[in-house]
This record gives C-alpha cells, sequence and structure tokens, in this order.
C-alpha cells in the first residue's frame, strides 16, 4: 500500500490525525483494490488473447506440407513445400486481414488454391525474367542484403530471424537475386496503362457514396477528405491495382505454353 503523501508531525493533536491517516487508509485501500482488480480483467483478457492465438496457430500449422515434398513441378523446375508454406502464411495472413478464418473448410480450400496459383504464377515470372536475360550483380544483392539487415538492431538478430525463417545467409542472398530479377522484369516488361484523372474521380465517388451508404445504416461518417488531400494516395492504389492485374494477364499467358504439374 501506498504511503501517505506527507509525515505526519509530532506534537499536533494526535487523535485527529490518526483519523485522517485512518480515512486516507481506507481510500487508499479502496484505490489499490480496483486498480488490482483491473490489473486482473487485464491479465485474464491477455492470457485469454494468447490462448485464443495458440489455438489458431495450430490451425494454420495444420495446413503446412512437408517441407521436402514438392508441391508442383512449373517447367522441369520443381516447387518445394517449404516454398509452399512460406506462401501459405501470407494467404493465411490476407485472409485474417479481411476477417476471415482461414482454416474454416470452405477459406482452407481457397487459401490452398490461391497459394498455389501464385507459387506457380511467381515461378513463371521469375522464369520469364531468367529468359529475357534479367540477372543480379554481386553489388546489388550485397547492397539488398544491407538494407535487410538495416532492419534488425543487432547481427545478433538478424541471425536469430534468418534462423527462425530456417533460411541461411547464403540462401537469402540467392532469394534476394530472384527478387532482384522478378523486380527488373516487372519495371521494364510489365507495361500498365496511365492512371487517369477520371479513374482517380470515379475511385474518390465510389468511396464517398460507400461512406454514406454507411452513415443511413447506422454507422457514423466520418468527414470525407477532399480529393485534392487523397489524389496521390489514390492514383498509388490505381496504379498497384493495374500493374497486378498486367501481371496476373502474363501469368495465364504464360500458362499456355508452360508444364505444369500440381501435386498437392
Amino acid at each position: 500500500m501506498k504511503k501517505l503523501m506527507y509525515t505526519l508531525l509530532i506534537g499536533l493533536m494526535a487523535a485527529a490525525l490518526t483519523a485522517c491517516g485512518s480515512n486516507d487508509d481506507a481510500k487508499q485501500s479502496k484505490s489499490d483494490d480496483q486498480k488490482t482488480a483491473q490489473t486482473e480483467k487485464q491479465k485474464e483478457a491477455q492470457e485469454k488473447q494468447e490462448k485464443q492465438a495458440k489455438e489458431m496457430q495450430k490451425k494454420l500449422d495444420k495446413q503446412k506440407v512437408d517441407e521436402k515434398k514438392t508441391v508442383a513441378v512449373v517447367n522441369g523446375k520443381k516447387v518445394s513445400g517449404e516454398e509452399y508454406n512460406a506462401a501459405l502464411a501470407t494467404s493465411q495472413n490476407q485472409y485474417q486481414q479481411m476477417g476471415q478464418d482461414p482454416t474454416s473448410k470452405e477459406a482452407a480450400k481457397q487459401v490452398k488454391q490461391q497459394t498455389i496459383d501464385n507459387l506457380v504464377g511467381q515461378t513463371l515470372l521469375l522464369q520469364e525474367a531468367e529468359n529475357k536475360g534479367y540477372k543480379a550483380t554481386d553489388e546489388e544483392v550485397n547492397k539488398k542484403l544491407k538494407e535487410t539487415k538495416k532492419q534488425f538492431k543487432t547481427d545478433k538478430q538478424f541471425k536469430a530471424a534468418l534462423k527462425d525463417a530456417g533460411l541461411t545467409q547464403s540462401q537469402l542472398k540467392s532469394e534476394l537475386a530472384d527478387s532482384i530479377k522478378y523486380q527488373q522484369y516487372v519495371d521494364k516488361d510489365i507495361q500498365t496503362p496511365e492512371v487517369t484523372d477520371k479513374e482517380i474521380q470515379d475511385y474518390y465517388d465510389q468511396f464517398a457514396k460507400q461512406s454514406q451508404s454507411q452513415a443511413s445504416g447506422g454507422k457514423e461518417q466520418s468527414q470525407m477528405p477532399k480529393l485534392e488531400d487523397v489524389k496521390p494516395q489514390i492514383k498509388q492504389q490505381l496504379e498497384q491495382q493495374k500493374k497486378q492485374e498486367a501481371l496476373e494477364k502474363k501469368v495465364e499467358e504464360l500458362k499456355k505454353n508452360a508444364k505444369v504439374e500440381v501435386k498437392l
């Protein structure tokens, strides 16, 4: 229990001071009891959340496959279970961000299909990048590696993260090289139409309409920002959408002349 804020001085009215001290102690005791009860509730809530998170993680882990298993063969290149599990985590996270349970029966099927489709698509695009002659120099890879290391405070933390990911530094450099080749190909070979002012206006109007609809449904409507304030963000969003659509179209083209065998 906290001590009284002020020291009781000798020679003052002892009885009165004792009464005051008792009242302060009672108030302090009540306050401490309330804080203790609040802390206990917070602790219980945290423990419940942690338990739920662990249970969900167990369900998510059940969707993984043997790391050494070949889940697909794309133009002769084997795609491993290790690669599948890494892509699976991304798909699962996307479903959770949308408020959906990726372990439900229907969602699990969709997650599996989405993951294998993404892997096949990425493999085809990387093969196309290599066929086009795109390469990653040692200088580019080392620069990328340096940027990756900067995300960690110490070299020890970096090495621990590598271990958790099941990667050696050599394997990481190989993946970084692939990402560089892939990005070079996407930037130079995947052409996307320019985002027009009309598209930006239509996107903004649609968002405003949805906001008004939510307000009419009883939800509080937040104040719409001015178009000029959000125009750069909208343009970037539309550019990303167009780039993704162009990549998906390219993958479908590559599939027509590719030999793809899914073994999952």
